[in-house]
């Protein structure tokens, strides 16, 4: 991590993600009933959820801005897409932790997946899979762009052959994330596994598909004796 003052550029992404995390919130009204409160937690384990993926992602973006602090028109660029469709990605976000949350504590009272929920068929249920999916593969396709931006200006910022090669490293990590997110889309919108929610489960694939390019990574990183 390289220190240096917070610019103009991080402060209105952090305004941003704050904001972001403010169209999370639920309406936390003191209820005047016992069924009113436990709808209310219901909300609130929804909020959390979206709220804990909103913070990965603000992490992970922390983390390129800890290392490079750029702020030249390419940087800006892909920030501000990243940006905008974090602002996007908010409501399908909060739609779908909300669904996930109701068909687990309320799951018994529905016969069918999907029904009860704001949907008309499995198909609707497929969209929303597939919106999210492009949501989350947009945000990390950015950000695989942006470490491949710092990369490529390794001189201009004085990276080791080393830090240059972890720029790219970093890349290909989050390219993974853009790559489980495209296998969800894909069976989304063929209709595979819906009813069991199949196209949401993919996502656990990041674990293993992380930990091989990580040990991929530091295999080449050793193999190179990159300082």
């Amino acid at each position: 991590m390289r220190k240096h003052e917070i610019n103009r550029l991080e402060a209105f992404s952090d305004a941003v993600f704050a904001f972001a995390a403010t169209l999370l919130v639920v309406a936390l009204e003191v209820p005047k009933t016992y069924p009113e409160l436990v709808e209310n937690l219901e909300g609130f384990l929804a909020f959390g959820l979206s709220f804990a993926m909103l913070v990965s992602i603000w992490v992970a973006h922390n983390g390129f801005f800890r290392r490079y602090g750029m702020q030249d028109r390419g940087t800006v660029v892909l920030n501000s897409i990243l940006l905008f469709v974090v602002l996007f990605y908010v409501y399908p976000l909060k739609f779908l932790a909300t669904t996930f949350v109701a068909s687990i504590l309320g799951g018994a009272r529905h016969a069918e997946a999907g029904q009860g929920f704001g949907f008309a068929s499995l198909q609707d249920l497929g969209h929303l899979f597939a919106i999210y999916g492009a949501g989350f593969a947009a945000v990390f396709l950015c950000l695989v762009l942006m470490y491949r931006h710092a990369g490529r200006k390794a001189v201009e910022l004085g990276l080791t052959p080393g830090e240059r090669y972890d720029a790219f490293a970093h890349a290909r990590h989050y390219s993974m994330f853009v790559l489980a997110a495209a296998i969800s889309i894909a069976l989304a919108e063929l209709g595979i596994g819906l009813q069991y929610g199949v196209p949401g489960f993919v996502y656990v694939l990041l674990g293993p598909l992380c930990g091989l390019m990580g040990v991929w990574n530091g295999r080449k990183r050793r193999a190179l004796a990159l300082a």
